[in-house]
């Protein structure tokens, strides 16, 4: 179904939304870009005091975020409808452009299922003027040849689903999509058996530099110009958990990939645990060090 008929049948969702590009693989780069979070580094505060939380992290810098543990059953982003929150978002001039959504559990469900649960992604993205949606993880379960054929099945048919709506879904890498399944790695079955116009990535380079089997450029080069969502978070020195960044042994300064090549159009700073003090204080450390010392290279 195209992206007005979409609305159209959804009685949630604002026959006045403007519509949503899905960036091409041709799409120009565009230098300027919002500070970006994603708000599952937050996610304690965000249950205790969502708006508080939101003024305090636009107070550090941060004007865009990805979204956390929206409930598909209920439509509900931190216990607000997407209207609502995306008025609390307005009122503050703040944005999200992407979400991470519980697609990652859908593997063997009904199509029923997996369309109704879609659906409801897309109507609340739809709502807060979102480019994308996000596969956040594959479940360990899944870590084998069978798994990745299945994935890119799954990938491909929700991809689909999505893209036709006007928005546009990457999936997510973790340190096991670098492992090698039959002929290749995870990570490539995902690349070469997806369709590139419905299926993006999200590059965590936390994760790519976990695995330590390719470089972030090589991970670009295997996509090019298909990466436009990039998660930036540091790694310890000593445990290899996550840090804030500059704390840790990732030297953003020297090894980040051309955002061109990328096809960047939102990065995210991110920590999903393991905090010196506490997440607030952990992302105020993160984005200071980001500002002071972190260029994106064109």
């Amino acid at each position: 179904m195209k992206r007005r008929s979409f609305i159209q049948q959804s009685a949630q969702v604002s026959l006045a939304l403007p519509l949503l590009g899905v960036m091409s693989c041709e799409a120009e780069y565009k230098p300027n870009y919002k500070m970006g979070l994603q708000l599952f580094t937050v996610r304690d505060a965000m249950e205790k005091d969502s708006i508080a939380t939101l003024k305090a992290l636009k107070a550090m810098g941060y004007e865009d975020f990805e979204s956390y543990g929206y409930d598909a059953k209920n439509k509900l982003y931190y216990g607000f409808s997407p209207k609502e929150f995306k008025t609390v978002l307005d009122d503050l001039s703040l944005s999200t452009s992407s979400g991470h959504y519980g697609v990652n559990g859908l593997m063997e469900v009904s199509e029923d299922e997996l369309n109704a649960y879609v659906d409801s992604c897309i109507e609340g993205a739809l709502e807060l003027g979102d480019s994308y949606i996000v596969f956040p993880s594959l479940a360990q379960i899944y870590h084998s040849l069978e798994g990745y054929q299945l994935l890119v099945q799954k990938l491909n048919q929700i991809g689909r689903r999505i893209h036709e709506t006007g928005l546009g879904f990457a999936y997510h890498n973790f340190g096991g999509d670098f492992v090698q399944y039959g002929d290749k790695m995870g990570i490539d079955w995902i690349i070469q058996e997806t369709n590139p116009d419905w299926v993006k990535l999200e590059v965590d380079f936390y994760w790519v530099m976990h695995a330590g089997v390719i470089t972030p450029k090589e991970f670009i080069a295997k996509a090019m110009h298909r990466t436009p969502l990039w998660h930036i978070k540091d790694m310890h020195k000593v445990s290899r958990d996550y840090t804030e960044m500059g704390q840790g042994s990732i030297d953003y300064t020297t090894m980040l990939p051309s955002a061109s090549d990328s096809g960047l159009e939102y990065f995210y700073i991110e920590q999903g645990g393991n905090f010196a003090v506490n997440s607030m204080q952990s992302v105020k450390t993160s984005i200071d060090y980001f500002k002071s010392t972190i260029s994106i290279p064109s």
